[in-house]
């Protein structure tokens, strides 16, 4: 597709339409794999992007910040006509769990990358929308218009299902490394250093053929309609995507709805997570940890009394949902600032668990584990990108983590971290998982 200008303008001009279709997910058939995409079947909320009308990278936390409240301003973007109802967006993108690290293949996602799409197609109530955002500047209006019916009229009105045949996986992750660091983890869990520690191990997978990633969205959102499925592409043209179950914050003005997401059991074992002291100790650790963060940014904080099962196909979560009335002044980034890294992707307390992962994880998360989603004006919802994989090709690297407490098994916490990662290895194509 070619490009409406500058990708580092500070102002753009956009008009939408309705659009007689079903699916933005099929756009891939007459315009090539989206540049972003994001859906949440269980909200009906979905949204495909094309191309770069901007971009914003920030390189430290600080920076992020500041892009995260460029970003909600409403003054960004000049509406040829009424702006269209609420929709995702119009910004996606995310930011590293870390600062550091050392993958080269994290390098053309910089430390946070945030992109408006030239094109992007959203879900309604009705049916689907499309926007074309362009820089300001002489013509651009008459581009927005021009490209507004040229891509309307070719948008597909068809349902993007699942189209290609599995093919043989190699799989590799080297599981005396992990079940060493869980065992370290324990120990010092044990001497008084940490009550819980989150560690995350790569899985290396290499097809016969490239992967068709938006086959791989396709199977990711139909096995995981509870899930917020997700897609961001690098300059590179090397793809983060995932299935993640867990909202970090969705905002809407100064109304937020945030989860807690911690204690895990396969589908057989669900019934034993209310009774396990394991599970229940490592969940409260994250809901207290939330309730205390968000205290000094709201008016009013309340949680679900009780924690609820949370079934996704491959894996049962305790879950507590939490909603808060925020401050006057409080937005996306400074919720971003605060929560992330919660102990649901960390550990407790805080600060130790963050150094434990740094000194012994002996991986580079990049993304992984990070904050992801959209973000515009006054609005905003940011998913903790897990269940997640980069791929490029025919390679592909998956990232599965635990919690690790008092009482957690090594070999336990390795067959968590086997069953958390077959939803990945199924979307991939891998019909032998």
């Amino acid at each position: 597709m070619t490009t409406l200008g500058s990708t580092d303008a500070s102002r753009w001009v956009a008009g939408w339409i309705p659009l007689p279709a079903v699916d933005p997910l099929a756009g891939a058939d007459a315009f090539g794999e989206p540049s972003v995409y994001w859906e949440r079947p269980i909200g009906r909320e979905a949204a495909a992007g094309w191309g770069e009308a901007g971009a914003r990278e920030a390189t430290s936390a600080a920076e992020a910040q500041a892009v995260l409240k460029e970003l909600s301003a409403p003054d960004l973007v000049r509406w040829l006509e009424a702006p269209p109802p609420e929709f995702p967006g119009p910004w996606f993108g995310g930011m590293r769990f870390s600062a550091s690290g050392q993958d080269a293949g994290w390098s053309p996602f910089g430390f946070g990358r945030w992109t408006l799409p030239e094109t992007l197609v959203w879900r309604t109530e009705t049916g689907l929308a499309l926007a074309v955002f362009a820089p300001e500047g002489p013509g651009a209006e008459d581009r927005v218009r021009s490209r507004l019916s040229r891509m309307g009229s070719a948008f597909p009105s068809s349902y993007r299902h699942p189209r290609g045949l599995p093919q043989t996986l190699r799989v590799s992750s080297p599981r005396p490394d992990f079940e060493a660091r869980v065992e370290r983890a324990v120990e010092a869990i044990r001497a008084g250093n940490l009550l819980k520690v989150v560690l995350a191990r790569a899985v290396e997978v290499e097809a016969e053929h490239d992967f068709d990633r938006v086959d791989t969205l396709a199977r990711l959102r139909e096995q995981n309609p509870r899930c917020a499925t997700f897609l961001f592409q690098a300059p590179d043209g090397t793809a983060f995507l995932g299935a993640t179950p867990e909202t970090l914050c969705r905002l809407e003005g100064r109304q937020l709805e945030t989860e807690a997401l911690a204690g895990s059991a396969a589908p057989a074992r669900s019934g034993e997570l209310e009774s396990s002291d394991k599970d229940q100790r490592e969940h409260q650790a994250v809901v207290r940890y939330i309730l205390e963060t968000l205290q000094p940014l709201a008016e009013r904080v309340e949680s679900d009394r009780e924690p609820a099962l949370l079934p996704l196909k491959n894996v049962v979560h305790l879950r507590t949902g939490i909603r808060a009335t925020l401050c006057e002044g409080v937005g996306v980034a400074e919720l971003v600032a605060a929560l992330q890294p919660t102990p649901a992707v960390g550990g407790t307390p805080r600060a130790p668990a963050l150094e434990f992962i740094a000194t012994h994880e002996s991986l580079d998360r990049g993304w992984y584990a990070g904050p992801v989603g959209w973000v515009g004006p006054g609005r905003a919802h940011q998913v903790v990108a897990l269940r997640s994989a980069r791929v490029k090709a025919r390679q592909a690297r998956l990232f599965v983590g635990a919690g690790i407490v008092a009482g957690s098994r090594a070999d336990a916490e390795w067959h968590e971290t086997e069953m958390k990662g077959l939803a990945m290895l199924r979307a991939l194509g891998g019909g032998h998982v």
